[in-house]
């Protein structure tokens, strides 16, 4: 099976609470630090888009999506539950056909998505 050609990167989404919120921007900055993400921009982060509880995201190149990422993920999320997803050209299959969830999954809310790109400010530079 080949890649999409319209795979643009990817989205690791954290999900925290107020007791757990410490947690998720250290492993957060460990995203970013290990497999050059780039961070969440403030608009985007807590309650946002289809995310009902609070989450902050890491943007990946194509290329960040190593084969070390998910066991790095796996062995470093704290018992934080964490979306993963890939940006292609349809926001609502990346959130849910093409989606893995480590942890507990979060209910999205898909009516919020669209069948189309995700916006210029999600992508990765």
């Amino acid at each position: 099976m080949a890649m999409p050609d319209t795979l643009h990167g990817y989205h690791v989404h954290i999900s925290y609470s107020d007791a757990t919120e410490a947690a998720s921007i250290i492993l957060h900055d460990g995203l970013i630090e290990q497999f050059g993400g780039q961070p969440s921009k403030p608009q985007f982060t807590g309650i946002a888009g289809p995310h009902p509880v609070a989450q902050r995201q890491v943007i990946l190149r194509k290329e960040a999506f190593t084969g070390d990422l998910v066991p790095w993920l796996m062995f470093n999320r704290q018992g934080l539950n964490i979306l993963i997803h890939p940006l292609t050209d349809d926001e609502v299959e990346d959130h849910t056909k093409h989606a893995f969830w480590l942890g507990t999954p979060v209910g999205l809310l898909t009516d919020k998505l669209q069948h189309g790109p995700t916006i210029a400010e999600l992508m990765p530079a």
